[in-house]
C-alpha cells in the first residue's frame, strides 16, 4: 500500500526570550519573529481521496496558533524556554494527525521534530 504525504503551514507572529542562554546573548533579550509552522501528515488515501482533509487539521491548529499568535511565547503553558525546537515539540505534542512539524523563526532558521 502506498502513502502519501500532505502539508499545511501556519503563520504567526509572537514575543519570546531564551532564559537558558549565557548573560550576553541576544536571544536573552525580549523579541519577536514572525512564525511559520508546518505540519505534515502521511498516510493511505481514505474514501474520500484524502490522507486527511485540510479542514480536520485547521481545527486542530487554528486553535494552538490562536493560543501563539500576538502573546508572549515564555507566558505559555509548556513554553517557559520557547526555542524553535521547544515550540516544534509543542505542536507536535497536540496535534494528534501530525507525523512532523517544522517551525520556521525566521526565512533562514527552522527546528523539525518526527513521530
Amino acid at each position: 500500500m502506498t502513502s502519501t504525504t500532505i502539508g499545511r503551514s501556519y503563520r504567526f507572529e509572537s514575543a519570546h526570550f531564551l532564559p537558558k542562554v549565557p548573560e550576553g546573548h541576544r536571544c536573552r533579550n525580549l523579541h519577536g519573529h514572525n512564525y511559520r509552522v508546518e505540519v505534515t501528515v502521511v498516510g493511505p488515501l481514505d474514501a474520500r481521496g484524502f490522507v486527511k482533509d485540510f479542514a480536520e487539521i485547521d481545527a486542530e491548529m487554528l486553535p494552538l496558533v490562536a493560543m501563539l499568535d500576538h502573546k508572549l511565547l515564555n507566558e505559555v503553558a509548556g513554553l517557559d524556554n520557547p526555542t524553535a525546537e521547544i515550540i516544534a515539540h509543542w505542536f507536535l505534542d497536540r496535534v494528534g494527525a501530525a507525523v512532523s512539524v517544522r517551525v520556521w523563526e525566521n526565512e533562514d532558521c527552522w527546528a523539525e521534530v518526527s513521530r
